[in-house]
């Protein structure tokens, strides 16, 4: 019981880290269509920005100004690098964010090196939240889940009862005529990219301190960032954020396992032989086997659902 439960909450809270690094990506890809590859490269902008504003104006500033300055840069970026590229297609707009992100990894390397950085949980921070039988469960996981779900009932907030997410919405389908209304277009794109790279920014600042702010951060959840887009489904929010839980428990559970198909089979009876031309795969372990399982979990849901479990767009 005390694994289940530990395990359980432990996979929220990574699952919601997710999808905090997710959601950005996925209303830019429903708002705008363009699927950014230098998302991940945000979310590191914003661990190694708010490292930097820490030591000088401490956490709780950095993590209000780290995400703003996250988002700024991205708003720069679609105003003086993809707005010139949108008439051309979605392929440039691909290159573009593929060469950025690759730009903005040698800069934080050149910048503060190629090491991990210390960047510790903040004292405010630190201590136990609650226990669970033995287990002590950290006041920051609760703090970053917290955080993940205030996001999501302000993004939800916005888009759907705000007059700024209505224009938004309607922006996205019938641009011509907000235009004609007196709203610019442009801008409104503007704000939603730069809104998104904020979104990477805020889990980047959490996302540093719970796990490790080095060069490569951005390269370890690029991957599964792109894989929660697809299987929640291509611009559904919604989507995102059952990705993100199903992920952060599957690979949870995964690593507390240290079992095999080997050892399931030595329960029931069947021994191999040790030259068996299998063995070696059988004997792999469910905590060996964790980083590539949200990937077969694509495979799985492309093959039974191509859209996602809740998309409305086609990849």
């Amino acid at each position: 019981m005390e694994f289940f439960l530990v395990s359980s909450l432990n996979g929220l809270a990574y699952g919601l880290l997710l999808f905090m690094l997710s959601s950005g990506l996925t209303l830019t890809f429903s708002m705008m269509g363009i699927l950014n590859f230098a998302h991940a490269s945000f979310y590191m902008f914003g661990a190694y920005i708010a490292y930097a504003l820490s030591s000088t104006i401490g956490f709780w500033p950095a993590l209000l100004v780290a995400p703003l300055l996250v988002g700024l840069i991205g708003a720069a970026v679609e105003r003086f690098g993809l707005r010139s590229l949108h008439r051309h297609g979605h392929i440039p707009e691909l290159l573009l964010t593929y060469g950025l992100a690759y730009i903005m990894a040698e800069l934080v390397q050149v910048v503060w090196g190629r090491t991990s950085l210390p960047n510790p949980v903040p004292p405010s921070l630190q201590g136990t939240l609650f226990t669970v039988f033995s287990t002590q469960f950290p006041v920051f996981k609760g703090f970053m889940m917290l955080i993940a779900v205030l996001m999501l009932l302000g993004v939800y907030l916005m888009l759907s009862r705000s007059r700024v997410g209505l224009i938004i919405q309607a922006a996205l389908t019938q641009p011509k005529m907000v235009e004609a209304l007196g709203h610019d277009v442009p801008r409104i794109f503007m704000m939603v990219f730069g809104g998104g790279c904020a979104l990477a920014g805020l889990a980047g600042v959490l996302g540093g301190i719970a796990f490790v702010t080095e060069p490569s951060m951005a390269h370890l959840l690029g991957g599964v960032m792109f894989v929660v887009v697809v299987i929640g489904g291509l611009g559904s929010l919604v989507g995102a954020l059952v990705a993100s839980l199903m992920i952060g428990l599957l690979q949870t559970f995964a690593i507390g396992l240290d079992v095999s198909l080997l050892d399931a089979l030595n329960v029931l009876g069947l021994r191999l032989d040790d030259g068996f031309f299998a063995r070696p795969v059988l004997g792999v372990t469910l905590a060996q086997a964790a980083p590539m399982l949200p990937y077969l979990l694509l495979v799985l849901i492309l093959v039974v659902r191509p859209r996602g479990l809740l998309g409305t767009r086609e990849a």
